[in-house]
């Protein structure tokens, strides 16, 4: 399967945004970069840069592998791929609003009753909550690949609901800075190390009415969490404090957290935890990492969350066939980005053509995340293929089906050397009162050769990510 290649040209010219770097990358060598590596692997280990894998019972802490070759974007086609991202989210904010007020795009037969109102992301308690400003996915993580022989950008799909990734995007930037300083003299390249400033903005512009001086928590599930990394990176680096359930309480409808002053209004929390564990009176009682009454005082307006209660319903894979159609719908304008095309399988028609081209395509669970729940047609085995074939049967409406895309390949130092291996980015978008985001985003690489899954979960590793004039 041919695949664009990010650095060269089909006839091995080196693309111009690529020229400086491929000179200088010529002159080093393979031993000097695995010295760099290795370099890297023990400052990260010495700053705790770790993560967890789901279901890993071992609870051993891994390094997300680092790559030393950066993933380079034009700012020509950064600045489309910006507009692009910028449009998706602003048409998922207001799809998001829609389905909690008035309903107008179910009405208008654009997007199902029953794919919304029957959804297991979909919040109830959040029908006719007003929340500031009318943002629901305050922080998004938009997954975009390339693929075709023209390159051409596709989203793969939405996360909204406690996005990860960005610490990462953040600390490969600082590591590369401190190997190869000179890279950074010799490229413009645009900086990301602003990104928790814009975070911090925007979590401050979303505060409840009436408040000018908001105090800003990060909540977190605990040290046990995959991602706590980012939870402790990100609460430093914007000055906050990190928090648990345990550290907050509600009182007359006010969220307060207990300091050894004595207790202190919150008024926004950038949550890390999911819906389902938020508040224990409103969602699962046995929940011992939320806060008990958070709910009604986010309803009463008293406090913001970001991301706000309910907007998985908008980061849910069966929903994602739909964006294309919410950006004419609210926006009237033609997608920038287009989606990958997807079968639906709770159609009959989408279900029949997937189970006749199990080996081909790419199938997902529709609430799934992290690489888990899927089956890659083409690298798994017969056996694989009919077990899956079997659980698609039985449970049609849980599966979306999508064709096997010729990701992008980027330059990756691997054992042999220097060889392409396929990556996705994950930009991040922020929305308060204004768009923002920094020019860059999480690269992942899938270091496994052939391999599509680039998920840290699943072997796959990082870049830096530039945008070069």
């Amino acid at each position: 399967m041919r695949c664009y290649d990010e650095m060269r040209h089909h006839d091995d010219a080196v693309r111009p945004h690529y020229a400086r770097f491929e000179r200088w990358l010529v002159k080093q060598g393979n031993e000097a970069i695995a010295r760099k590596r290795a370099e890297a692997d023990l400052l990260f280990r010495r700053v705790g840069i770790t993560f967890a894998v789901n279901g890993d019972l071992s609870g051993t802490e891994r390094l997300i592998p680092f790559d030393l070759i950066p993933r380079i974007i034009p700012r020509s086609e950064w600045q489309t791929l910006e507009a692009g991202l910028r449009q998706r989210v602003q048409a998922l904010n207001l799809f998001i609003h829609d389905v909690y007020h008035d309903r107008n795009i179910v009405r208008a037969g654009i997007v199902p009753a029953e794919q919304v109102y029957t959804n297991a992301q979909y919040r109830p308690e959040m029908q006719g909550v007003n929340v500031p400003l009318g943002v629901y996915a305050h922080i998004a993580g938009v997954d975009v690949v390339r693929a075709g022989d023209e390159g051409k950008f596709y989203v793969l799909e939405d996360n909204l609901r406690v996005p990860s990734g960005v610490s990462y995007m953040l600390e490969n930037r600082k590591m590369m800075m401190r190997l190869f300083p000179e890279l950074f003299v010799q490229n413009r390249i645009a900086p990301v190390a602003h990104y928790p400033d814009l975070l911090l903005d925007t979590l401050r512009s979303v505060a409840p009415e009436g408040v000018d001086d908001p105090v800003v928590v990060v909540l977190t599930p605990g040290m046990y969490n995959s991602a706590y990394f980012e939870h402790t990176f990100l609460a430093q680096q914007m000055g906050v404090e990190l928090v648990e359930g345990k550290d907050l309480f509600v009182d007359d409808n006010y969220v307060f957290m207990r300091t050894t002053q004595g207790p202190k209004r919150v008024d926004v929390i950038y949550r890390r935890v999911d819906d389902d564990f938020l508040d224990p009176l409103a969602f699962r009682n046995d929940s011992a990492l939320g806060v008990p009454g958070l709910l009604t005082a986010y309803r009463a307006g008293r406090v913001a969350l970001a991301n706000a209660m309910g907007t998985g319903i908008a980061d849910d894979k069966s929903i994602y066939p739909y964006v294309p159609e919410m950006i004419e719908f609210y926006l009237g304008e033609k997608p920038i980005l287009n989606n990958v095309p997807t079968f639906q399988c709770r159609k009959p028609d989408d279900l029949a053509y997937t189970l006749a081209h199990l080996p081909e395509l790419v199938v997902k669970e529709v609430h799934g995340a992290g690489g888990y729940g899927m089956l890659v047609g083409p690298a798994s085995t017969k056996a694989e293929i009919e077990a899956f074939r079997e659980r698609l049967i039985a449970r049609p409406g849980g599966y979306i089906a999508q064709p096997t895309l010729a990701l992008s390949a980027c330059p990756t130092f691997v054992e042999s050397g220097v060889a392409p291996r396929h990556i996705d980015l994950r930009p991040f978008v922020l929305s308060g009162k204004t768009v923002t985001m920094v020019a860059g985003g999480l690269t992942r690489v899938a270091l496994q050769e052939g391999s599509l899954v680039v998920n840290s979960s699943q072997g796959g590793g990082t870049k830096d990510t530039w945008m070069v004039d």
